[in-house]
């Protein structure tokens, strides 16, 4: 069943955003993304939806374990009533090659499409 209440609903998609980057399940991680979805990371790269999923998809980006310290739901700025997910996360990851252990901040602003919440954007920066 899918939760009615944007703010129970785009929680939820971010709990299985985050459940399907540890899997390494881009199929499922794009089920909960916009066609249109773009990831801002930490450095400022900006990656189209199927370019993080094809890298997911070959372990090019390996979540091993996200941990989160806070998230909450918030208005977006621009567009009141939009909701916008911010999660302080402890993530331990290899990004093209390279193992860190990140305190990332991530701003997910969802939009709806169908009757279903999905996540539109999502920038990265450290906290």
């Amino acid at each position: 069943m899918t939760p009615t209440d944007p703010q129970t609903a785009v929680l939820a998609s971010y709990e299985a955003q985050r459940e399907a980057m540890m899997a390494g399940d881009a199929a499922a991680l794009g089920d909960e993304l916009a066609r249109d979805f773009s990831l801002t990371h930490m450095t400022g790269y900006v990656q189209t939806r199927d370019e993080w999923l094809q890298q997911v998809a070959d372990g090019e980006m390996t979540y091993h374990s996200i941990q989160d310290v806070d998230a909450r739901v918030v208005d977006a700025k621009a567009d009141p009533g939009a909701p916008v997910v911010v999660a302080r996360t402890r993530t331990d990851a290899t990004i093209w090659g390279g193992r860190g252990l990140w305190r990332l901040q991530l701003e997910i602003h969802f939009t709806q499409h169908d009757g279903l919440w999905l996540a539109e954007r999502t920038v990265a920066s450290t906290w």
